[in-house]
C-alpha cells in the first residue's frame, strides 16, 4: 500500500485519511524508531523544600501534571501543555500481569485507521482475544467473557509534537525543553471521546489536525474511594492557521513511517505466534512496551 508522506492541505480527502479522520464507526526484525511518550500523571510527586529551617515534605508536581518520557533523556512535566497533532491511529492493548519467570507486559494489536475490522496482535492472535461484532446482550455473556472484554483496551494513538508550559524536572526544577514528537496512547474512555471530538471538529470545518494546536489542561476526576484521577480538557486553537513548512513535512513523514515499521514488526510477531498460545517472545515487543503506574488508573 502506498503510504501519503507529504501534507497536501488541497487534498482533503487523501490526507484526512492518512491523518485517520473520519475513521471512528514481509517479517521485519528492526526496531521502531522511538519517540516521546506523552501521558497524564495521576499523582503527586513529593520531595523536600527548606521551610523555616527544617527541611519539610512537600508536592513538588501536582497530580494531574502531563508527563513526556524522552527516550535517552530526562522525563519533564507541565501542568499544561500545547500540542500539534499530526494524525491518529487505534489499536487493542491489553496488560499481562507477570509472574516469577516473565515480566510484566502489554499485548498489542497493529495500528489502524479504525476498529471496525479483526487486527492481529503480537501473541498471533487478534484483537488480544476481543470477540469480533457487536455484542447485542451484555447480561448473558459468562462472567470469564465479561472479564476478557473488560481487560481489552481500545487506544486512541494520538501522534504530534508537543510543547510543555512550564516545564519542569521530576524535583520541580524549571527546564527548557522544545517542541518535541510524541505519542500518547490514550485508553481511558472520557479522554479517548475528548480528544476525539478535536478531530471530528477538525474534520467537519475540513481542516487538517497540524493546522492547529491543542491548548491541554486536566481536570480531577473524584473516586467514591477517596482516590481520583485526572482526564485531559482541551482547547482547540481555531483563530491561528499554522503552515506546512518543511519541517511539518518530514514530521508527518516520520510518524507514518514509525507506525509503518511497528505495524511490520508486529505482524512478524504474530507470524511467529499464530500457531502458539503460550507467552510471546520478550525481544519481540520490548520496543513497543511501556509499562507504568498510570497504565493501571
Amino acid at each position: 500500500m502506498n503510504e501519503v508522506t507529504t501534507i497536501d492541505t488541497n487534498n482533503f480527502a487523501a490526507m484526512a485519511t492518512a491523518m485517520g479522520m473520519g475513521s471512528e464507526g514481509k517479517k521485519s526484525t528492526s526496531k521502531s524508531s522511538t519517540l516521546a511518550r506523552l501521558r497524564i500523571h495521576h499523582t503527586p510527586i513529593m520531595g523536600e523544600q527548606e521551610l523555616a529551617g527544617k527541611m519539610k515534605k512537600v508536592e513538588v508536581i501536582a497530580g494531574g501534571a502531563y508527563k513526556l518520557e524522552i527516550p535517552d533523556g530526562e522525563t519533564v512535566y507541565a501542568e499544561g501543555v500545547v500540542i500539534r497533532p499530526f494524525l491518529q491511529r487505534f489499536m487493542y492493548k491489553k496488560f499481562i500481569k507477570g509472574n516469577e519467570n516473565t515480566a510484566n507486559r502489554f499485548l498489542k494489536t497493529v495500528m489502524a485507521n479504525n476498529l471496525n475490522s479483526d487486527m492481529k496482535d503480537n501473541e498471533g492472535g487478534f484483537n488480544c482475544g476481543k470477540p469480533a461484532g457487536y455484542i447485542k446482550d451484555w447480561a448473558a455473556l459468562p462472567d470469564t467473557m465479561k472479564d476478557l472484554i473488560k481487560s481489552i483496551k481500545r487506544v486512541r494513538a494520538l501522534f504530534g509534537t508537543v510543547q510543555l508550559v512550564g516545564a519542569t524536572d521530576e524535583k520541580g526544577n524549571a527546564v527548557d525543553v522544545e517542541a518535541t514528537p510524541f505519542i500518547w496512547e490514550i485508553d481511558n474512555r472520557d479522554a479517548f471521546k475528548t480528544m476525539g471530538d478535536m478531530f471530528t471538529k477538525l474534520e467537519k470545518m475540513r481542516r487538517l489536525p497540524p493546522q492547529h494546536n491543542i491548548t491541554l489542561s486536566t481536570r480531577e476526576v473524584p473516586l467514591p474511594n477517596g482516590s481520583s484521577f485526572f482526564v485531559p480538557e482541551a482547547d482547540l486553537d481555531l483563530s491561528t492557521t499554522l503552515e506546512m513548512e518543511n519541517e511539518a513535512q518530514e514530521v508527518f513523514a516520520s510518524f507514518v513511517a514509525w507506525i509503518a515499521n511497528y505495524n511490520t514488526y508486529i505482524l512478524g510477531a504474530w507470524d511467529e505466534n499464530m500457531h502458539k498460545n503460550e507467552e510471546v517472545d520478550m525481544d519481540t515487543v520490548e520496543e513497543f512496551v511501556d509499562i507504568s503506574a498510570e497504565d493501571f488508573v
